[in-house]
């Protein structure tokens, strides 16, 4: 049995979103699973990092976020909506992040939720392992389910939109392995916005063996901060790409 945390961000509970995090959800339990949900539109999750996230801080002095967040952390002193968020990712062996993709980006309750939980001393800062690599949350699997109402080819190399794998970069290599966690390939239902019962089946099929190896699947290769590919300015080291790599892909080990 493995313990998955499902953070959904839609504010309609007959959406598409919501019937993939129940499906999710029932899905992963029938497989002898412990699940969880975080609902941030039902819970109406806070999603502005300000003052009042830090109970110690005072208002004549200036809010430096990453020293006041790490403070409050590391004493304990962190709000009860957000230690409530970080024991489910302690408690978690995966994690699970469903939303739309709106504007090329997360809903902003989504990435508030990360602003907010993501604290310096729980996901990174000097208290905890170097980023990239084995950090603070190492352990733990990591699974983007996305919706896009635009066709698939227009998220390709040539697609007008650019590659979905780009496109969540922030994600996947920003937010999941900068903080140790082991990202899997996204999954991603597009064409969503009208979406007839055959082709929910579908992907909801899909889904199913996805998560079936939510624990057995490949990881994105990302290259470790650690592991000798960079220099002390963080740069890539010359010839550790395949010839003709460019941009984001440099960050991805590759077979030669």
């Amino acid at each position: 049995m493995k313990k998955i945390l499902i953070v959904s961000a839609h504010p309609d509970p007959r959406s598409l979103n919501s019937a993939l995090t129940t499906f999710a959800a029932d899905h992963l339990r029938q497989a002898g699973h412990d699940v969880r949900i975080s609902d941030l539109y039902a819970m109406k999750w806070k999603p502005t990092v300000d003052a009042d996230d830090y109970p110690d801080h005072t208002p004549d002095h200036r809010l430096h976020v990453m020293a006041a967040s790490e403070q409050a952390t590391l004493e304990s002193r962190l709000t009860p909506d957000v230690a409530a968020e970080q024991e489910k990712i302690r408690w978690s062996d995966a994690v699970v992040l469903q939303f739309p993709m709106w504007w090329f980006s997360a809903p902003a309750i989504l990435k508030g939720w990360i602003d907010r939980v993501f604290t310096s001393g729980f996901a990174y800062g000097p208290q905890v392992p170097p980023p990239y690599a084995e950090s603070a949350l190492t352990g733990r699997r990591a699974l983007l389910s996305v919706t896009l109402g635009a066709r698939e080819t227009s998220f390709s190399d040539r697609g007008i939109h650019g590659r979905l794998t780009d496109v969540l970069h922030p994600l996947q290599h920003g937010l999941f392995w900068f903080t140790g966690m082991t990202p899997l390939e996204p999954f991603a239902v597009h064409d969503a916005n009208e979406l007839p019962e055959d082709r929910f089946q579908t992907a909801r099929q899909a889904y199913a063996k996805r998560l079936d190896t939510l624990f057995t699947a490949d990881p994105v290769p990302f290259r470790s901060l650690t592991g000798g590919d960079y220099d002390r300015a963080m740069r890539l080291l010359p010839g550790r790409e395949r010839p003709g790599t460019t941009g984001l892909d440099l960050h991805v080990a590759q077979c030669w």
